[in-house]
């Protein structure tokens, strides 16, 4: 199937992008690296009046240190990303992700922006920007704004930006010394979404595990450290709070006894990690 008409605007400037987003609202889609936008263009399930190539706007294909975080800017793919020599160390949750996402061949196109900007609730850069407590940085013509992970994702490929803002860049918090972190993810094959996933991240107070592929967005939460009293009741809370869904790939109660023994795996791997 051919996409509907539409017109193209590549963007030559920031001001350009907003103007077009401030004039033509829902009815712009912004086009980065495509692989989400492109194939529901083809089948029409999207059929947007503008598409806003954004790709060739200078400043935002950069990757830098901003007060403690890292700022991964609108165009960066998830490849260059993986590839950054020093992700490891500055953030190794996100490091220990990356390879998870999709393939090479759609990590080399995608941007971590847009995956977030997608907001699947199965999708593993939401899931640890949700873990690690960052922030989304939102402009528009009227101004920019920033936004907490958790308030951000609103649902299902639902989020908080309004329809004239553009998502500058992410910001992911560094690693912190005498922190531990892991990832964890069940899929029927590599490269699939999750069935479920889990992101955990243990320092010598508190731990917290973020799940994805269970309920409509991204959740996390603060539970005791491993090995504590009430650490396995309060995973087992954490797992039946979840609005679980079921579909084709697996039941609700499926989801929620693997968070219990995926998320266990994980927070210990992070405990041991640290310690």
């Amino acid at each position: 199937m051919k996409p509907a008409s539409f017109d193209y605007v590549r963007a030559e400037s920031l001001d350009e992008a907003l103007n077009v987003l401030a004039r033509e609202g829902p009815e712009a889609n912004i086009l980065a690296g495509g692989q989400t936008l492109v194939p529901l263009l083809s089948m029409r399930m999207a059929r947007p009046h503008v598409v806003l190539d954004i790709m060739r706007l200078p400043g935002l294909d950069g990757i830098g240190d901003s007060g403690g975080a890292i700022r991964i800017g609108a165009t960066v793919r998830q490849a260059a990303l993986e590839q950054h020599p020093h992700l490891a160390k500055c953030q190794p949750l996100l490091a220990a992700a990356l390879p998870f996402i999709g393939h090479e061949q759609t990590r080399s196109r995608g941007t971590v922006c847009g995956s977030i900007a997608n907001a699947d609730p199965s999708a593993e850069l939401p899931l640890i920007l949700t873990a690690l407590g960052g922030e989304v940085a939102l402009r528009s013509r009227a101004g920019a704004r920033r936004v907490a992970a958790e308030a951000f994702f609103t649902g299902p490929m639902s989020t908080d930006r309004k329809d004239d803002e553009l998502i500058e860049a992410v910001q992911f918090p560094a690693a912190r010394a005498g922190t531990g972190y892991a990832f964890r993810e069940f899929g029927r094959r590599h490269g699939d979404f999750a069935i479920v996933a889990c992101a955990a991240v243990v320092d010598g107070k508190s731990a917290r595990l973020a799940v994805g592929g269970v309920a409509d967005r991204p959740l996390a939460r603060e539970l005791p450290l491993p090995g504590s009293g009430d650490f396995v009741d309060a995973l087992d809370v954490f797992a039946k709070d979840l609005e679980a869904r079921d579909d084709l790939h697996a039941t609700a109660d499926y989801r929620r006894e693997l968070v219990r023994r995926l998320g266990l795996a994980t927070l210990q791997e992070a405990a041991a990690w640290r310690a």
